[in-house]
């Protein structure tokens, strides 16, 4: 009797775990990770992150964090109906000078799901900026071979 019990309670399980209904499943996003490259101390850094509603009934971006406070992502507001899209706007405030690594948390309404999103990039001084933008323009661009026939 105790074995049926188990082999019952182990079958809702896996079949309750099967139905949850994941973010990839009723959204795709224009990219999960985004790298801004080299930026501009205490310029922030903007990126638009464009949700498309996969399914069949409308969907809304209940909430949007990210992993620390220099990282703003503001929602869309409106439902994003079946077949249109959305976007996710993300800022980085770029105020410390280093490497960064940032995730952005979306939770999509029909989901138990958060969908992570993820931003990377260099903040330099002004300076040092400056001196990157200046080597970049007067670097020529690299050479691309035409196919031999």
């Amino acid at each position: 009797m105790k074995k049926i019990f188990l082999m019952a309670a182990a079958f809702v399980l896996v079949a309750s775990a099967k139905a949850q209904v994941k973010p990839d499943d009723i959204a795709k996003f224009s990219e999960e990770s985004h790298d801004f490259g080299k930026v501009k101390q205490n310029v922030p850094a903007v990126v638009y992150f464009e949700i498309k509603n996969i399914s069949d009934k409308p969907i809304t971006v209940e909430s949007a964090t990210a992993s620390c406070g220099c990282t703003v992502p503001e929602k869309p507001e409106a439902p994003i109906e079946p077949g249109k899209t959305a976007k996710l706007k993300v800022q980085y405030n770029a105020a410390a000078v280093a490497p960064f690594t940032k995730d952005v948390y979306v939770k999509l309404s029909g989901t138990d799901q958060m969908k992570t999103l993820h931003i990377t990039g260099e903040v330099l001084t002004p300076e040092a900026y400056e001196a990157y933008m200046k080597e970049k323009m007067n670097t020529p661009p690299a050479k691309t071979e035409k196919p031999k026939n």
